[in-house]
């Protein structure tokens, strides 16, 4: 089960950055790279013989897919799914994974694999909905 629910959570991706820097030889290069921060990349590229000029986030697509809203009716949908699957006998991470999984709504599904994930990590319930004040 635990390893299903590994498989289930998407890892944090880091965001991209954009540099430009000399190497060794004095030649100019450029290119993108993952990191933490633009430290962390400044860094890295200093490990690789790299001397940083220019270290900047890449700006995200205007054009990309969005995740869609989550709406009031997709919290109270979820609530109900949620006390009837607990009521009926379901253990409450079991029926968090399959709402999760199942849910059409991929902002909806992030968030509520990511409940799921706290509170089997010894977080309490109360404290893993207070990441979502807004839902």
């Amino acid at each position: 089960m635990a390893e299903a629910t590994r498989k289930a959570v998407k890892p944090q991706v880091d965001p991209l950055f954009q540099w430009q820097g000399t190497n060794r030889q004095g030649r100019r290069l450029k290119g993108e790279q993952s990191g933490i921060s633009a430290s962390a990349v400044k860094a890295d590229l200093r490990r690789q013989g790299i001397t940083p000029l220019k270290v900047k986030k890449k700006a995200k697509d205007l054009f990309a897919a969005r995740k869609p809203a989550i709406k009031p009716a997709d919290i109270a949908v979820f609530s109900r799914m949620v006390a009837t699957m607990t009521s009926s006998g379901v253990p409450l991470m079991q029926s968090m994974q399959i709402i999760g999984e199942g849910h059409e709504n991929a902002s909806m599904q992030d968030m509520i694999l990511s409940i799921k994930a706290d509170v089997e990590s010894g977080t309490s319930l109360t404290d893993s909905l207070a990441k979502f004040p807004h839902h």
